[in-house]
């Protein structure tokens, strides 16, 4: 049995591979790191369909050098505290 753990970029390609369609990702022309944490303008999510020539693609037809899987869920009330601005 094959126990390895991917994760960031190797992640995605692993999902892709086995059959996934679409992959919420954070992506980067740069690393898996900047991809998380570089979050200026609004081009840093994109929705991962295929992986060939060594770049992600997404339903935009852009290609990426890395992508991390990310999860997206909404805030709840409840999550009020994790917010760092007003009026929350």
């Amino acid at each position: 049995m094959n126990n390895t753990i991917f994760e960031g970029s190797d992640l995605a390609r692993d999902m892709l591979a086995k059959g996934a369609n679409k992959i919420w990702c954070a992506v980067s022309d740069n690393s898996d790191e900047e991809a998380m944490t570089d979050h200026d303008g609004n081009d840093f999510t994109a929705s991962v369909v295929s992986f060939y020539d060594g770049f992600f693609y997404c339903t935009a037809g852009m290609a990426w050098s890395f992508a991390v899987p990310i999860k997206i869920v909404a805030l709840t009330k409840s999550e009020k505290n994790l917010c760092t601005y007003e009026p929350c």
